[in-house]
């Protein structure tokens, strides 16, 4: 079966002069770690913060590039009521109230706050 691909920038890099993170990568794999037969269905691949990132604009062109980006499975399309965007012929989701929501759709995880 093929899975779906979540690209997050690795936990912590070198920007600004210091070590980070990405707050919103940081929250995706909170909800992994919640909810882990999500993340034995996915293949996850950490991209670096530095642009174009690669991996993400070879498959859905320069500009699209944000981490975190949930690219669903070729052939497959978001459930209904799921506001994915689409380029070079794939569905995505690159903000984790998108993912959030696909995943709700798919596996039944809970709303998350706020949204």
């Amino acid at each position: 079966m093929k899975k779906d691909t979540l690209f997050t920038l690795a936990p912590g890099f070198e920007d600004n002069g210091r070590r980070e993170f990405c707050p919103e990568c940081a929250e995706v794999a909170g909800l992994l770690a919640y909810f882990p037969s999500i993340k034995d269905a996915l293949n996850i691949v950490h991209v670096s913060i530095s642009h174009p990132r690669e991996d993400i604009t070879a498959i859905l062109g320069a500009g699209n590039y944000n981490a975190p980006t949930l690219l669903l499975a070729e052939g497959t399309t978001p459930p209904d009521g799921i506001d994915a965007k689409q380029s070079n012929g794939r569905y995505y989701l690159d903000s984790i109230s998108g993912i959030s929501a696909l995943w709700r759709a798919r596996y039944g995880t809970p709303h998350r706050r706020g949204d």
